[in-house]
């Protein structure tokens, strides 16, 4: 029987206070077999937590609760026990700061994908190529750099850039959906722009974009994402959590799951669905 993901957008306090008395010494024997997902509503993310969902619903038998927040609302109740588990963790980099505080109270299930890159991304057409070349050129860019959500990892980290680099042009917060509309307007009308930006990202497909040199190395080396979950995670949910520490995707298959998801009018989950369907072999290697 079909079993839909229920997406429940929650605030941070309820997020953080809620779901916070939900561990496993406390899970009742009708939760068992519910396993709750946060996630943050940037691309990837969303498209990775969908993925695991189907999943674990259709593939597996288990119902599914999709609980979004910001980053760090998401990691404190992971931590807490509050949430089973968040499969995006960027590291060494991005999300250190929410390890270093949130890593002793949580269980990392290894990498869902390696080789992951942040960076200022600007179009191809901009005749610009290096973080140091922005501040002689800032008037051609606003005198302004479009961001994305001020909790988000690569915020932290761009703001520290900044700093390292002496920039004159200023960090603009928005989010994933803002900053690339902001980044499509500009390439219609063939306008310079400089972005936060990373890959995985469907806007990396859809555009020909660049990074843009980063001779200080201040964003960091390449990154990998790490599956996190719950203390107890293990013993109370033994199936999903090897499903966990099997599931891996490929730069190529989840930029196609993100490039599938955003050319198409139907819901993420059913999008991420066909896809899972389509890709019986690699769901199964995961399964059994």
């Amino acid at each position: 029987m079909y079993k839909k993901a229920i997406v429940a957008i929650l605030s941070c306090s309820l997020l953080l206070t809620g779901l916070s008395g939900c561990g496993s010494n406390q899970e009742s024997e009708n939760q068992k077999d519910t396993i709750k997902l946060g996630y943050v509503n940037w691309t990837d993310t969303a498209a990775i937590t969908n993925l695991a969902a189907a999943v674990l619903q259709e593939k597996m038998g288990y119902d599914v609760d999709m609980v979004m927040a910001d980053i760090a609302p998401v990691l404190t109740s992971v931590s807490r026990g509050g949430t089973d588990a968040y499969l995006n963790v960027w590291l060494p980099d991005t999300h250190k700061a929410y390890v270093d505080k949130f890593g002793d109270d949580m269980i990392d299930l290894g990498t869902l994908h390696e080789s992951a890159r942040n960076g200022f991304v600007v179009p191809s057409y901009v005749e610009v190529d290096s973080i140091e070349e922005l501040n002689e050129n800032k008037d051609v860019f606003g005198d302004q750099i479009v961001g994305v959500d001020a909790g988000a990892g690569i915020m932290t980290v761009a703001e520290q850039v900044v700093k390292d680099y002496d920039l004159d042009l200023q960090l603009i917060t928005g989010s994933d959906a803002t900053m690339t509309a902001a980044l499509s307007k500009a390439i219609q009308k063939k306008e310079p722009i400089v972005v936060t930006g990373w890959a995985p990202h469907w806007m990396m497909a859809r555009w020909d974009l660049k990074f843009l040199d980063d001779p200080k190395g201040a964003f960091g080396e390449a990154e990998s994402a790490h599956k996190y979950v719950r203390k107890g995670f293990e013993e109370d949910q033994p199936e999903a959590a090897r499903f966990m520490k099997k599931f891996t995707l490929s730069i190529d298959d989840l930029s196609d799951i993100m490039e599938k998801i955003d050319s198409s009018s139907e819901d993420e989950y059913e999008v991420v669905k066909d896809w899972m369907n389509d890709h019986e072999e690699l769901v199964d290697s995961w399964i059994k």
